[in-house]
C-alpha cells in the first residue's frame, strides 16, 4: 500500500492539543511545568527499571538532596528542615525523587513529599501524604499542608504527623 494514501478503514485519531471543553472554551491541556514533572517522574521510573541497578538509600538521598540545593530561596531552607524532620522522625523511609520533587517512600510507596512554591508558581509549598500514609481520622482528613514558614510549633506537629503516616 502506497504511505502516501490512508487507509479508508482507519480513523485519524490524532489531537490536537487544545479541545472545546463542554462550556465552549478552549482547554490548553498540561502546563509547561506538568509536562516537566511528568517527564522528571518518567526518568525516575526508567532509572529504578534499570537491569543491575541497586536501588539503595543512598542513592536516593544524594537525589534529594541534589534537588533541595537546587530549589530557590526561602522553599531550600523549608526542603532542608522537612528533610531533617522527616529523617528524625521517621528513619524507616527511604528518601527518593517523585515527579522532580523530594519525597520519602516505605517498601517503594511514596507516604509523603515536598512540593515548592515555584515548582507550580504558587504562593505557598505543600506537605503532602500519598494514600499509602496511615492518616485516616473518621471519614474525612488532611493530605496535603500549605507551608509559608517553618516556626518551632509547625516543625512538631509535621514531626508527628510524619511518625502517625508511618505507624
Amino acid at each position: 500500500m502506497n504511505p502516501a494514501k490512508k487507509d479508508p478503514a482507519k480513523k485519524d485519531t490524532q489531537k490536537s492539543s487544545t479541545s472545546t471543553n463542554a462550556t465552549g472554551k478552549k482547554s490548553k491541556g498540561f502546563t509547561d511545568k506538568e509536562r516537566a514533572a511528568m517527564r522528571e517522574h518518567l526518568e525516575e521510573l526508567k532509572e529504578e527499571a534499570r537491569p543491575g541497578r541497586r536501588a539503595d538509600k543512598a542513592d536516593g538521598e544524594s537525589a534529594v538532596l541534589a534537588k533541595i540545593a537546587a530549589l530557590p530561596q526561602p522553599d531550600r531552607a523549608m526542603a532542608e528542615r522537612l528533610h531533617a524532620i522527616i529523617k528524625a522522625n521517621a528513619p524507616a523511609l527511604s528518601p527518593k525523587t517523585w515527579y522532580g520533587m523530594p519525597a520519602y517512600a516505605k517498601d517503594g510507596n511514596v507516604v509523603c513529599f515536598f512540593q515548592s512554591a515555584q515548582k507550580f508558581k504558587t504562593r505557598y509549598a505543600t506537605l503532602g501524604f500519598s494514600d499509602k500514609a496511615n492518616l485516616d481520622e473518621g471519614n474525612m482528613w488532611p493530605t496535603a499542608f500549605a507551608l509559608k514558614e517553618l516556626t518551632a510549633d509547625e516543625e512538631a506537629k509535621i514531626g508527628a504527623l510524619v511518625k502517625k503516616a508511618v505507624s
